[in-house]
Parts: C-alpha cells; structure tokens; sequence
C-alpha cells in the first residue's frame, strides 16, 4: 500500500505542475486533460489513504491562503478583475454591494426602530426607508444607505432637480429643502401633506409663496456655544473659500466680534437691529452692550467686546466690514418679515410630525445669512435630539435635500459630512460643478466633503478642464488591445495599452438622464437616473390637479354666464320694452301674431308689462 501511495503521490505531483506549465502557456486542451488526471488521482488517493490526503489538503490550503492573502497576489487580482470588466462595476459587484438586498442588511443598525418589528413586516417596508436610490443599471437598482452623504454634480438643466424631487418625496422622515427656485415645491409639496405638515420659509418672495414660519436669528443666542454656532453661520454665507490668509484672519475676528453681539441682544431681549446698529456705529453701543454682557457667565464674550471697542477706528472698520454683508437681509422687507419670529416652531415638533421645510433664497438678495442660520439651526437642534435617542440617532432620520447649496445655503458640510450620518441626518447636496465646491470652502474643505461622501453622483454639463480630468482619473483606467497590420491589412501584432476608463470628453458629453456613479467600495457605473415626474404618485397628483383646474374653470364660466344673465335679464326690466321681435316671455311672434313684437290685445287694455313698468316708475 505504501508502494502504491507513492506513486499516486507523484503521479498528482505530475499532473499539478503540468497543468500548471500548460495553463501558463494557455495550452488549454492539454491543461484540461491534465487537470483531470489530477482530480482522478486525488480522488484515488483519498480512497486508499484518507489520512495522508486530509493532510496534504490542509497543507496546500494554508500554503494558497498565504499566497493569495499577499499583497503581490491582491494587486494581481485586482488587475485581472480591472481587465476582465473594463474597470466598471459588474452585475455581480452592483448585487453584493449595493442592491436592496446589500443595504437592508444594515436596516436595523440605520433604524434602530425596525428591530422591534417582526421579520415579516420588516421585510415588508419599503427599501426607502433605510436607503437612497442611486440610478438604475440594467435589471438592478444602485442604493447608498441613508447614513451615507451624497453630492450630486451637474451643470443647468441637466437633472439634478427632478431626481432631488423624488428623493424629498422619498424621504422617510422629516425634510429640510434648501433651493433657488421653486420647482421643488411645485414638484414635492402636495403630496408631502400625505406625511406631514408642509412649511414655507421664503426670505426673499420667491413666486409669491408666503412664508408660514419665522425665524428669529437671535433664537438660542442666550447661550454663548448657540451665539457661537449662529455667528459662523451668518458669516459663512458670506465667505469665500479661495481667499487669502488675511481675509480668513479678518472672518474670524468678525465671527469672535458677532458672537458677542449677538449674545448681548438675546440677553437683553432686542432685535437684530439693534445688533446691526451697534455693528454700525461701534462708538455708541460700548456702554450698552458691555452692560448687558454682565450677566453672561462666560467673561470671554466681554472680553472680545472691550478689545473690539479699544481698537483703532481702521482694525474696527475691517471688521465691521466682514460683519456687514451676514446683516445685509435686513435691508429687505419680506427677509426681515421672514426673520420677525411672529411665528416660531419647535425642532423637536418638526422631527416628531415629520413635517418638510421648504428655505426659499437667492445670492443675490442677500438671504444667504439668513438661509444658512435657519439650516444650521434646525441640523444642529436635531443633532442635540439625537444624542438623547436609541442608537444616538434620529428615527426616522431628518433628509437635509440642499440644492444649490453653495449659493444659498454654505453649511459647514466639511464638518456635517463626516457626523451626521451617524446621528440619523441623511445630507443630499447638489452642486453646479467641483469649481464651486473649491470656490466656497477651498482646496482643503472641498477634498474632506469629497472623501466624506459614500455616493458621488455627476451629471454632466461641465466643460471644466480640471473637472473632467478630475473625474477620469477617479475611474481609473482600462487595458485595451490593440491590433498592428501591415500594408495588406494583415494582423502584424497584438498588444495592449492603457487607456482612462472614462474620458473627459465622454463625462463632458453624457446623454441626457444618464449619470456616473462613485460609490464606495464599488467601481463606477454609468446609469439610469429617474426624473420625478416620471413617478406614478407625481403623475396621480398631476392630474388631479388638472381635473381641479377644469372644474374650477367650468364654476368660472358658470358664474359668468349667470352674472351675463342677470345683467341682460335687468336691463331688459328697466328698458320698458320687451326686446325687439320678442314677447314679453321672451317667445318670438308666431304666425297669428303681428310681427312686430307688439302684443296682441284688445284695441281699449293696456298691456300687463306696461302696467308693471308703470307701477316700477312711481
């Protein structure tokens, strides 16, 4: 038995390098004919010696996982998988990643509430509740869970609202909705009434909607760390990412100065105007806003005021010049009317009702500061909540959709990316293009708001050289053959060169409703994005909303012709005459009759209507 254990011992040694020398020479019939033999001895010597075949299993599978687990053959994997799918996520890759079935694996970790319920009704609830629908690609869906931060990139008109619309119609909980236009309202707020109440907050009148909650910016300025948070978000809005040392340097003398201020106001129970005025003439509000300072415990406030009003009149006029433009709304109406605080909410109310706020604004009005504080405030509140919940996280999470948040609403999204997901706060953010993004919060900010968010979404519509080279090189890059002929168009000699995966040209040139997705731990794909309009409830509600408009408009026609009625009906009554070639009930004359719109009556009797009209003259 030894004898013959031997030999299959070295017969499978044999075979095995064979078919390894084959296989590297891709002589695959050869291979093929020798990787049976091998199974055939292996199999022949587990029947005559079990033992010894267990062991020498065991032995080639800790020395396969030591030479697959090594770096070398990790990077070789990875070049043979970039090859064989063209750097592109595969079917396969988009299933284990990111399908529904990849993201409600963590259902219960993102909605702490989910596992109380039942197995059945937790696999029952709709994928949106625990997930955000990337694109569609193929037969199968991408989803990004809704802890992690998506930022959308795209030119005009190229998408972004229509699929930021079915996300603030998907979002589980409540919504905060920042944008330049109203187009997500048009699109989102009635049916949105079916989940909760619906909000408006328009600083700056934007098509004529009137805003039906106020904020205060001196809101929880009574407490230095709310003063604090407040003056960062006013200044922010303001503030340029690109600039120099010097104006950064400026920025935060100005924030130190307004956190002060407005904490002395909240203190003593004033407005932002006054706070506007103090900024205007520093001179005439020493003694006052000292004064209120007082009865804050924290001396540092007091101590920023005293330098700020001891300083020279040039160091105090630079700034008050950063502190201006974060107090430029003031100047208009419907922003100050926005600001009066005559109709205060709770964050706690709004979360717990799962209400949608909809901040309305634009740079060019000057709202911007005020924009961004109600933002900041309302994320911030939540995030306080948060804390004090299961999981130290909101259920079901607050959805913050900021469309154009550069411009109207510049949160500190460097800090928020990297912990609100955790807190049960879902953040989509839409941008115009990476430009912009460097542009508000500089090289720096810009790259930690990149490497913070889990899906990357591009649209297209850039022609931004840096953009698009960007991009590219985020894909990565492909191997791709190519063929040498020589004069007679015959095959010389094959080889192959790397090329980018995805050129600037093409994400330069995306057709319309497709869409380049980054997500994370996955390989980009190019998908199918789904315009709001296109949902079967936004279609519903479209033409309830038509029927609506027609049967107004026929209650119109109809109160028109009645009052066209009665008109005809009064001038005919105080004419004195019937109209001409009618009777008085209004019958044209038959045959029998004169023709002439008289009344037949005897020659001596005077008609009835005639009567009447005389008893209406006296």
């Amino acid at each position: 038995m030894s004898e013959l254990t031997t030999l299959l011992l070295l017969g499978l040694g044999i075979t095995v390098a064979a078919t390894v020398v084959l296989g590297r020479r891709r002589q695959h019939a050869p291979a093929a004919v020798a990787t049976g033999l091998a199974v055939l001895l292996a199999w022949q010597l587990a029947t005559w010696a079990p033992l010894l075949s267990a062991a020498l299993a065991a032995a080639l599978g800790v020395v396969g996982w030591v030479r697959l687990s090594r770096t070398a053959s990790t990077v070789s994997r990875w070049g043979a998988r970039s090859r064989r799918k063209a750097g592109v996520a595969s079917t396969l890759d988009v299933a284990r990643l990111a399908s529904a079935a990849a993201v409600r694996r963590k259902a219960t970790v993102v909605r702490p509430s989910l596992a109380e319920l039942p197995a059945g009704r937790r696999l029952r609830a709709a994928t949106t509740e625990v997930a955000v629908p990337l694109c569609r690609v193929g037969a199968l869906r991408v989803w990004a869970s809704i802890e992690d931060v998506c930022c959308l990139f795209g030119g005009p008109r190229t998408g972004k609202t229509g699929y930021l619309a079915g996300r603030v119609l998907d979002a589980p909980g409540a919504t905060l909705v920042t944008s330049t236009r109203t187009d997500l309202h048009d699109l989102t707020a009635r049916l949105r009434t079916q989940r909760g109440p619906v909000f408006v907050f328009n600083a700056v009148g934007l098509g004529d909607l009137p805003s039906t909650i106020t904020f205060d910016p001196l809101t929880g300025c009574a407490d230095p760390v709310t003063a604090a948070e407040r003056a960062t978000d006013l200044i922010a809005a303001g503030q340029r990412g690109g600039g120099d040392s010097d104006r950064a340097w400026w920025d935060a003398q100005a924030r130190r100065v307004l956190a002060a201020l407005l904490h002395a106001a909240a203190l003593g129970n004033l407005s932002m105007r006054d706070v506007q005025r103090w900024v205007s003439v520093p001179s005439e509000a020493g003694r006052q806003v000292t004064s209120l300072l007082r009865r804050c415990p924290e001396p540092a406030y007091a101590e920023e005021v005293a330098q700020f009003l001891d300083t020279n009149e040039r160091t105090q006029s630079s700034i008050t010049t950063s502190i201006t433009p974060a107090l430029g709304w003031l100047a208009s109406p419907a922003a100050s009317a926005a600001a009066s605080g005559a109709t205060p909410f709770d964050v706690a109310e709004l979360l717990r009702s799962r209400a949608t706020v909809y901040l309305l604004g634009a740079e060019e009005t000057q709202a911007a500061p005020l924009v961004t504080a109600l933002t900041g405030h309302i994320a911030r509140e939540a995030r306080r909540i948060a804390a004090r919940q299961p999981g130290g996280r909101l259920d079901p999470p607050l959805t913050l959709v900021l469309d154009e948040a550069a411009l109207i609403s510049p949160v500190p999204l460097d800090s928020w990316t990297a912990d609100m997901g955790g807190r049960g706060v879902t953040i989509l953010t839409a941008f115009q293009s990476r430009a912009q993004l460097i542009a508000r919060w500089g090289q720096t900010g810009a790259a930690i708001i990149l490497n913070n968010a889990a899906a990357v979404m591009v649209f297209g519509g850039t022609k931004d050289r840096d953009d698009l080279d960007y991009w590219s090189v985020l894909a990565g890059e492909r191997d791709e053959p190519i063929t040498t002929t020589d004069h007679h168009g015959r095959a010389a000699s094959r080889s192959v060169r790397k090329v980018a995966v995805l050129t600037p040209a093409q994400l330069a040139n995306l057709p319309a409703g497709r869409v380049v997705v980054y997500r994370r731990g996955m390989a980009p794909v190019i998908g199918r994005v789904r315009m709001a309009w296109h949902r079967r409830d936004v279609r519903a509600q479209a033409r309830t909303d038509q029927r609506q408009a027609r049967h107004e408009r026929r209650q119109a026609r109809a109160v028109i012709a009645g009052a066209e009625a009665a008109t005809r009906h009064a001038d005919t009554s105080t004419s004195g005459r019937p109209p001409a070639g009618a009777t008085r009930n209004g019958h044209h004359p038959g045959p029998g009759d004169p023709g002439d719109g008289t009344p037949t009556t005897s020659p001596g009797r005077v008609p009835r209507w005639v009567e009447s009209t005389r008893e209406d003259r006296r």
